[in-house]
């Protein structure tokens, strides 16, 4: 656990490193201009460009921090239904539905998006993609956040507002699962994985989202999460930038 929050904290301070220097740099050549008496409009310092360079990473002020403990309680061993090629059966168990929502776009912007599917799985989104972990009810990363997450392989688990804590529990111990992925590389205590509180209002209890898929459960119950498992092995870093570092 601990490496993990060391290599977050260090893919932080680089990242801050590197916008430092680059501001610093537009500042100097500023100035030559207006000394050389040519007023140039200066361009804009596209901060995403360096985040992509270095493999992403989230900003403070606009992603809350998650934590990464997940909690210890009893949830049902993975049943048949767990791996990624059962994931149609393995919905139809639990009463969800899996689904392909078409992609809606990929590009960085600094408003807020109206994205077509809720919750949302693709789309334009925020430079900054939320951190992989846990989020606290109330602390959940803006949707334009966790989408650019999705687009870097993310899974992300969420459920709605009012959720008992003893299912929340139980969640936060699936995600702490390790999953045999499709991909190839496994997801250990968490990594590649979000979960936290729905904020956009969706008409589930509890869902899980890829890049260009979704998992809906009207309800939790025990084969939920036979399905969430076999989705996470199914799209574990499937998405345009497969991004491995923790984020």
């Amino acid at each position: 656990m601990s490496s993990r929050q060391e290599e977050k904290q260090r893919r932080r301070e680089e990242r801050l490193a590197e916008e430092q220097k680059a501001a610093s740099t537009a500042a100097r050549t500023r100035r030559l201009q207006l000394v050389g008496g040519t007023v140039l409009v200066l361009a804009v310092i596209v901060v995403a460009g360096i985040l992509i360079s270095s493999g992403g990473g989230s900003s403070d002020s606009n992603s809350p921090d998650a934590k990464n403990a997940a909690a210890n309680v009893a949830i049902p061993k993975p049943g048949p239904n767990a791996s990624p090629d059962k994931l149609a059966a393995a919905a139809k168990a639990a009463g969800c539905k899996a689904t392909n929502p078409p992609i809606e776009g990929s590009t960085h912007v600094s408003g807020t998006v109206k994205y077509k599917s809720n919750p949302p799985t693709s789309g334009n989104h925020n430079p900054n993609p939320a951190s992989d972990g846990i989020y606290d009810p109330g602390n959940t990363p803006a949707k334009e956040h966790y989408v650019h997450a999705l687009e870097h392989g993310r899974i992300e688990i969420q459920y709605k507002p009012g959720t008992a804590k003893k299912t929340i529990d139980q969640l936060e111990t699936l995600f702490g699962e390790k999953t045999e992925t499709k991909f190839g590389t496994p997801s250990e205590d968490g990594s590649y994985t979000l979960l936290f509180e729905n904020n956009t209002n969706m008409p589930y209890g509890v869902a899980a989202t890829a890049w260009g898929h979704m998992l809906a459960c009207p309800a939790m119950n025990d084969k939920v999460f036979d399905a969430i498992r076999s989705f996470r092995a199914a799209y574990t870093l499937q998405a345009p930038e497969k991004i491995l570092q923790p984020e």
